[in-house]
């Protein structure tokens, strides 16, 4: 693996690790304030949690690639204890906290119970509001989140986006790599974007089939929403199939999940008020996702909305309704018959239903009650494919390390088919496949589920070109 060329500031080479008689300090310090605020800095009691054991290191994905303690989950607390005391945000001190993926392996990893989820998305919060980052990095971080979180934006850019795919220009782009030569941050954008077909709406209210078990509401997203419509689509049907009335409210809008995970925390509370409010009038019992980050961000509403006294109660009652889509069908029971898919299917944990969400069962049982369905495990399946939200916008060349590395491993399990539960792992190691110029076909869990259910057979799974590139087949309407 390539080593990632040493930060500004970064931590002396002479520098003890935590845990040994050796003294660490970051070197140079930079004059001025300390780190953190009073408003709700990482927790000292938390940071004192951590032993500095190292059982995180092996999952930790960017320890993985570089081997920099500070680039480990223990290096970091330690970075934050040293904030608690009072030392200042230096850039090499904000590199580290930035280098995280936030995929919450090492919270699975850790037999301490560290809470390193809390810690690290309360210090970005507070590396959000008091550090001024170089003039570039702040235009790239504006000008994704001006259009990311926002679906209708997405949305005007999906007729562009569609000639754009059509014209052949991206497949001269990536032949020559101009792109890649010009900006990395572009290149990357460009390979993540999927074939674009037709739109499928998934409508305001799709009735259940068979005796009704009950009325979900629907997550509809944003890159979900229009770069993967049809996972969306499928949902809706294989809820319905299994005796659920969807409700999809027509006013529903990001849940705040990218600007959460970058510490813009008072985005992500416009953001997660506004969707309490358009579930809470929809009447539903429970919400249902499909994106593993999104329902993780939802599932933590009531901490990240726990100082505002109008919406504190309302977040707490939220989030005990908000339900993955493999949970609600696990819980309830599937009572759609299923028909056969002879085929070998390699599942990816998306980390955020795995680690931060705990599910792992679930939709492995539903993809092995389909008959002829064989499950492969991926190798190093605890480490994260290098998406994490915008991180593989903000840091390409690592993340296409990982995006490799997860390739590999899910081809050495001579699977047919990937299957996973998150736009951006689809997104990203789609990707992998093309640049290793592999075949491999790839889908979302509830897409083969939905397959099954409606005997559409592999054939309407998503397929490859010889080139690697993922296609999806048209499918018929979302009625069936």
């Amino acid at each position: 693996m390539t080593r990632q060329p040493d930060r500004p500031g970064q931590v002396s080479s002479t520098a003890g690790t935590p845990g040994t008689d050796g003294p660490l300090r970051v070197d140079p310090l930079q004059p001025g304030g300390p780190a953190f605020d009073d408003h709700n800095p990482p927790s000292a009691e938390l940071v004192a949690d951590c032993v500095h054991c190292g059982f995180c290191l092996p999952s930790c994905p960017t320890y993985v690639l570089w081997g920099e303690e500070m680039d480990s989950p223990r290096g970091r607390i330690y970075l934050m204890g040293e904030g608690l005391q009072g030392e200042p945000l230096t850039p090499s001190m904000v590199g580290h906290f930035d280098a995280c993926l936030g995929c919450m392996a090492c919270v699975t990893a850790c037999p301490s119970g560290v809470q390193y989820d809390k810690l690290i998305e309360a210090t970005r919060a507070q590396v959000e509001r008091r550090f001024e980052r170089p003039a570039r990095d702040r235009a790239l971080r504006r000008a994704i989140f001006a259009v990311f979180p926002r679906p209708r934006r997405l949305h005007l850019l999906r007729g562009p986006l569609r000639l754009y795919q059509a014209s052949g220009l991206s497949r001269w782009l990536r032949r020559t790599g101009v792109l890649q030569r010009l900006s990395p941050t572009l290149a990357a954008m460009e390979s993540l974007a999927p074939p674009l077909g037709p739109a499928e709406r998934v409508p305001a209210h799709t009735p259940a089939l068979g005796r009704r078990r009950g009325t979900v509401g629907l997550l509809l997203g944003c890159v979900q929403r229009e770069l993967f419509p049809g996972v969306n689509a499928a949902t809706a049907r294989v809820l319905a199939a299994e005796g659920f009335e969807v409700v999809a409210p027509a006013s529903q809008g990001c849940c705040g999940a990218l600007s959460a995970h970058a510490g813009r925390e008072a985005e992500a509370q416009r953001f997660a008020r506004s969707l309490i409010d358009s579930f809470e009038r929809s009447g539903v019992e429970h919400v249902v996702v499909n994106a593993a980050r999104c329902g993780s961000t939802m599932k933590e509403y009531a901490d990240l909305l726990a100082d505002d006294r109008r919406y504190a109660g309302r977040a707490r009652a939220f989030v005990a309704r908000v339900r993955d889509v493999s949970e609600i069908l696990a819980e309830a029971g599937t009572v759609a018959p299923r028909h056969p898919l002879p085929v070998a299917v390699a599942y990816h944990d998306a980390c955020h239903l795995a680690h931060a969400q705990g599910v792992r069962a679930q939709p492995r049982e539903l993809l092995r009650a389909i008959p002829g369905l064989e499950l492969r495990e991926v190798p190093e399946g605890e480490l994260c494919c290098g998406s994490a939200g915008i991180w593989n916008l903000l840091n390409p060349v690592p993340a296409r390390e990982l995006g490799d590395r997860k390739a590999a491993n899910v081809r050495g399990t001579g699977a047919e088919l990937l299957v996973t539960a998150n736009p951006g792992c689809l997104m990203q190691v789609a990707s992998a496949f093309e640049r290793r110029g592999h075949r491999m076909a790839l889908a979302h869990t509830v897409e083969v589920l939905d397959a099954s259910i409606r005997g559409l057979g592999v054939d309407h799974l998503g397929v490859t070109t010889s080139t690697g590139r993922t296609k999806r087949p048209e499918s018929p309407s979302s009625e069936g």
